[in-house]
């Protein structure tokens, strides 16, 4: 029995793949054979994909949210779908029981080897952990530290023909106070310690700074390490390949922004399909809608790689931004990952993460029930906003342009003011529409909360009194910058403007979110909560 993993998460998130979903704000497959990036719209970090047979395995960065490591599948490379989380809790469960904004599971990489999948990552505070399992839609073995070291990031393992394995990984300059350097180091057999202090492969510090992000393989007879350089916003893509695993590896630039629009292309997977086409993702910084993920063409010419059209004809290739599909035999659905929730199974939907370990006493989704119960959870001890709580239900970005509606019913359960619950877009500024209540009744309140990590105040922009405790609360998201406006109705057919626009922001290292919260203040008597029938992402 593995008693790290309490029932929290798997009671309360649903480990089943779901109907295909049919997203109306971004589908990535055309329909006519032919896809459009990104293929996933969302805030999938540092992406990474095994494939296995005639299916494709992705995980991504997952930082302190819980559950983190996200399982996405997919039979033809384009349409994914969100099945598991191969780490419910994050660890050090303890540690993470309050936000750690910014940290736990960077870049992961995922393999599978001797009929298990493996995913490893770094954590920049305590090292290289790995976990594994036979089942993905299962449950995922416990956590183990393969190294620990302060500062190892984005690891990625290699079991080489002679049996033997290996790790490359790099430096968080934060932690380690050096950065731009890729290690190698041997490891036991079964993947799980590593066996010497390293040997450094590469230095980017004269022409690559910030080299990170590395991905191991081997093809014909060459050891290849794929990583990024330049940094998250403005980077490129380098290959390095050597015949001998700690080097000398040669290094070339074979993936650029150049005479596109799609900066920072970096930081990805080389697959194959079955057929043995070569394929690579990658992702793209966009800000408040955070790094969402690409699929690029990718043959190879002399032993190294060409990904993506070079359209400047400088003999580096650069981002397409529509392009055929994979050509893989075999039918497959046009889906998308889960935004929706109607709240009427008897689990969440997966595309849910909260802010920090979860607490059983945070939620109730009974089994047979319509809605999703949210109990008013008490605000750390002077916390002047919400950056620190550790109860918000999050999601991420899906599209540049959506909307995001949900009913709810407050019942605070006391006449006194203290117990809000409603609609947040959270980010290092965040904003809210809540409904909340005082001695006279309920109250609509639009707020926002400038420079939130910064330890500014939450603010009240526009309030409303209203004659009832149920109300349907609607954000709007427009394109390009992720301008929100909020709105509320009492019939769902007529909304109401409220409060004035709000400019959302990334959060750390992450994209926007938008959620769900039910709060209360620490003078408020315990008690409270707040019942949502629905979420829903519309255009």
């Amino acid at each position: 029995m593995k008693t790290w993993c309490s029932c929290i998460l798997f009671c309360s998130f649903s480990l089943l793949a779901q109907q295909p979903y049919k997203s109306e704000v971004w589908m990535a497959d055309k329909g006519d054979g032919t896809y459009k990036n990104p293929v996933l719209f969302a805030d999938y970090s540092d992406p990474d994909v095994t494939r296995v047979g005639d299916d494709f395995y992705m995980t991504a960065s997952s930082f302190n949210n819980a559950p983190g490591l996200p399982i996405l599948h997919s039979k033809d490379m384009v349409n994914w779908e969100l099945i598991n989380y191969a780490l419910p809790i994050q660890v050090s469960e303890a540690e993470f029981k309050t936000p750690q904004h910014g940290n736990g599971v960077w870049a992961p990489s995922i393999r599978y080897h001797n009929n298990e999948f493996y995913i490893y990552w770094g954590d920049p505070d305590h090292g290289i952990y790995m976990v594994k399992t036979k089942d993905p839609y299962g449950e995922w073995d416990e956590p183990v530290l393969v190294m620990e070291a302060k500062g190892a990031i984005d690891p990625c393992p290699l079991w080489d023909e002679d049996g033997k394995a290996y790790l490359v990984h790099a430096w968080a300059g934060s932690r380690a106070g050096v950065k731009s350097l890729l290690t190698v180091n041997k490891m036991n057999t079964e993947g799980t310690k590593v066996l010497d202090r390293g040997t450094h492969v590469f230095d980017g510090h004269d022409a690559n700074p910030t080299v990170e992000g590395s991905k191991f393989y081997k093809r014909n007879g060459y050891y290849y390490i794929f990583a990024p350089a330049g940094g998250v916003p403005t980077g490129w893509q380098l290959a390095m390949r050597s015949k001998n695993i700690y080097g000398p590896y040669e290094a070339k630039k074979v993936l650029e922004q150049g005479s596109t629009n799609i900066n920072g292309p970096h930081q990805g997977a080389w697959v194959t399909t079955p057929e043995g086409d070569s394929w690579f993702y990658h992702f793209r910084d966009m800000e408040a809608y955070g790094r969402v993920v690409y699929l690029e063409p990718m043959e190879w010419k002399n032993d190294w790689p060409v990904i993506g059209k070079d359209f400047d004809g400088n003999g580096i290739g650069e981002p397409v931004e529509t392009y055929k599909k994979p050509e893989i035999k075999g039918k497959s659905d046009r889906t998308a990952p889960q935004e929706s929730d109607e709240f009427d199974k008897d689990s969440i939907g997966l595309q849910w993460q909260w802010n920090a370990n979860p607490e059983v006493v945070w939620k109730a989704k009974l089994r047979g029930s319509d809605h999703l119960r949210l109990f008013s959870i008490k605000t750390p001890e002077d916390a002047p906003n919400l950056w620190l709580q550790p109860n918000l239900l999050l999601q991420k970005f899906p599209a540049s342009e959506f909307t995001a509606t949900t009913k709810l019913s407050l019942f605070p359960e006391e006449a006194t003011e203290g117990k809000r619950a409603g609609l947040i877009i959270f980010g290092e500024d965040y904003a809210t529409l809540s409904l909340t209540h005082d001695k006279q009744g309920f109250l609509i309140r639009q707020t926002e909360a400038l420079d939130a990590e910064g330890g500014k105040a939450e603010t009240i922009i526009a309030e409303k009194r209203i004659d009832s405790n149920d109300i349907i609360f609607r954000v709007q998201v427009s394109a390009p910058d992720a301008i929100c406006q909020f709105s509320y109705s009492s019939d769902g057919k007529k909304f109401t403007e409220i409060g004035k626009t709000f400019k959302a922001v990334p959060g750390k290292w992450v994209g926007a979110k938008i959620g769900l919260f039910s709060v209360s203040t620490q003078e408020a008597k315990r008690g409270g909560y707040a019942d949502f029938d629905w979420f829903r992402i519309t255009k």
